[in-house]
């Protein structure tokens, strides 16, 4: 933990305790995220498979990615991350949906419900954090911004699944 970086955010006014636990909280929402996204690869089934288990793969390395910006940050905030996955379902805010029902559909609106989620655990610490932590700020809007991309990935296989069945539905 650096002293004076962590000096600069008390100063500021961020009560770190309760930061920490904030930033732990959506520690475990990504690694939940990066299990759901790699489980829902290994079944999918249906229209369109091939494109979503890519999307879903590429989702996944971001959410550890997340994961693994956090677990930095709550360090150097003094804190430890919540390293015992039982753990994680009791503190997360966005759960887990196990991919139990393997259709590309139902995935899609499971990780579309996380995603959703996501954005809006992100967008409410950037808020209650004002600029006051720079360097947490930034972290959280990064990830905030590739969640927002992840909703976007997800509701465009969506919409190519309802344009497909529109066209055959004309036929």
């Amino acid at each position: 933990m650096g002293q004076e970086s962590l000096s600069i955010v008390v100063k500021s006014g961020v009560r770190v305790k309760i930061l920490l636990e904030e930033l732990n909280k959506a520690y475990c929402d990504e690694w939940l995220a990066y299990i759901q996204y790699m489980e829902g690869a290994q079944v999918a089934s249906g229209m369109p498979r091939v494109s979503l288990v890519a999307e879903m793969k590429e989702h996944a390395a971001e959410e550890l990615d997340h994961a693994q910006k956090l677990a930095k940050r709550i360090i150097e905030l003094g804190g430890t991350p919540i390293i015992e996955p039982k753990m994680w379902y009791k503190y997360s805010t966005c759960g887990y949906e196990a991919p139990s029902d393997p259709d590309s559909v139902v995935l899609l609106e499971q990780n579309l419900r996380s995603e959703r989620c996501a954005i809006n655990v992100y967008n409410k610490l950037i808020k209650r954090l004002d600029g006051r932590d720079p360097v947490t700020h930034k972290i959280l809007v990064k990830i905030l911004e590739e969640e927002i991309e992840h909703e976007q990935d997800l509701e465009d296989i969506q919409k190519d699944i309802q344009d497909f069945y529109m066209l055959k539905k004309k036929k």
